[in-house]
């Protein structure tokens, strides 16, 4: 069985929305789940963020799959942005939930995009790549399509796009449980 690791997004924890419910399914049909408190969630800083992934990603790259939801996505492509793949070998797979290619609008998150993204190297680094992102979400806005087409064409990923879902959690809050997300975590665990 693989090892998946889940990065948070931006002012939430491992206890936080779907994540609970991923590692249950997860953990049940035999894979280690590891979701690391990702430091200073809601004044987070990068090289913090990406020391703590690297500690939490300690099995082969071969049989670890990344899941970063929103800003955890950003710390996921940075991770395989920054990975050794020559000398480590490829991720099994990678699964953005709800994240972006470019800034947004938060100045304060300014510095999870710099340096700009290395997408060949990226693409490199996990060996399958998948996206999951709603037509509605509000923290990519307007914006949707091009970063669903940067996601397609530079990360080279598949991606699920549904017609709502806003952000994953909804505007309403919260979201519990998120079958999309285990469907493609299933698929890259293989």
């Amino acid at each position: 069985m693989s090892t998946i690791v889940i990065a948070h997004g931006y002012s939430m924890s491992p206890a936080h929305h779907w994540y609970p419910w991923l590692t249950d399914r997860l953990t049940a049909a035999g894979h280690r789940v590891v979701v690391p408190a990702l430091p200073d969630p809601g004044a987070p800083d990068p090289d913090a963020w990406h020391k703590t992934l690297l500690a939490a990603t300690d099995a082969a790259p071969a049989d670890t799959v990344l899941v970063g939801h929103s800003l955890g996505g950003i710390s996921i492509l940075r991770l395989l942005h920054q990975h050794d793949t020559a000398g480590l070998g490829a991720y099994r797979g990678a699964l953005l939930v709800a994240s972006m290619t470019k800034e947004v609008g938060y100045d304060h998150l300014v510095p999870f995009f710099r340096p700009a993204f290395d997408w060949p190297g990226i693409r490199a680094a996990a060996r399958a790549r998948r996206v999951l992102h709603a037509a509605d979400d509000p923290v990519t806005g307007s914006a949707t399509p091009e970063h669903v087409m940067a996601f397609a064409t530079d990360f080279g990923a598949d991606v699920t796009l549904t017609p709502d879902g806003g952000h994953f959690p909804d505007r309403e809050g919260t979201r519990t449980q998120l079958p999309y997300a285990l469907d493609l975590v299933r698929a890259l665990a293989g």
